[in-house]
């Protein structure tokens, strides 16, 4: 059965009215497209963090606004870390007949011999931009690494894309790589033997210095 996420149309815009729908268990958000226009609505927090997990970011599922359902696609997110909890999300009626851009999470997957030798794993990109019909985006890019050795990387133009997408991204740009351990800075060698430098000279040499010339001043007289 497909999802669909009910929402209902949100009149009230004010920002007091968005503190009492989070209040009663609501997230606020909002619904727009090409041909969809811009429509303020608000989802149950429950259901859409439900939906969240089963479709994913880059899903398309129906979102049932009073009774008239639609295709729409997560675009974005807004999160309060503190308070734990999503304040608002917009959601993009998709044109399932159009092609599209998204940006797909990045998942590394398999254990690479260079990272067994000691090599550190570098992950330069964790999302990659993908063109493609709404319902033909994955949910992620999988980028095996079990052949990198150390110093070997990963770029754009080495990742399979797959029949229905393509990449938007630089082909050169790198995407996963296997760097050597950091290396312990050597400590600079100590001779013990050297004498020690002297700054403003040495105190017991200048004493010595003076009483050699009150010596030769007496001597003088």
């Amino acid at each position: 059965m497909a999802t669909v996420l009910q929402a209902a149309v949100r009149e009230d815009l004010r920002g007091s009215r968005l503190s009492k729908i989070r209040a009663a268990g609501n997230i606020p958000a909002v619904v727009y497209g090409k041909a969809f226009g811009n429509k303020p609505i608000a989802v149950e927090e429950i259901a859409f963090i439900k939906t969240l997990r089963e479709e994913g970011k880059t899903g398309v599922f129906k979102i049932d606004i009073d009774g008239a359902k639609t295709d729409v696609m997560i675009y974005d997110m807004q999160y309060d870390s503190i308070k734990n909890q999503v304040v608002h999300v917009d959601f993009y009626a998709a044109d399932m007949k159009a092609e599209m851009d998204a940006d797909v999470p990045v998942q590394t997957t398999g254990e690479s011999v260079g990272v067994k030798d000691g090599g550190v794993l570098q992950q330069a990109v964790y999302e990659l931009s993908v063109r493609a019909l709404p319902a033909d985006l994955p949910d992620s890019i999988e980028v095996d690494v079990s052949e990198l050795d150390v110093n070997d990387s990963l770029q754009v133009k080495d990742l399979k894309s797959g029949a229905k997408f393509e990449f938007n991204n630089d082909p050169e740009e790198v995407v996963v790589a296997i760097v050597p351990p950091d290396e312990e800075p050597e400590e600079p060698a100590v001779d013990e033997d050297a004498e020690p430098e002297l700054v403003d000279g040495d105190p017991d040499a200048e004493a010595e210095k003076s009483g050699s010339d009150e010596e030769k001043a007496k001597e003088d007289e």
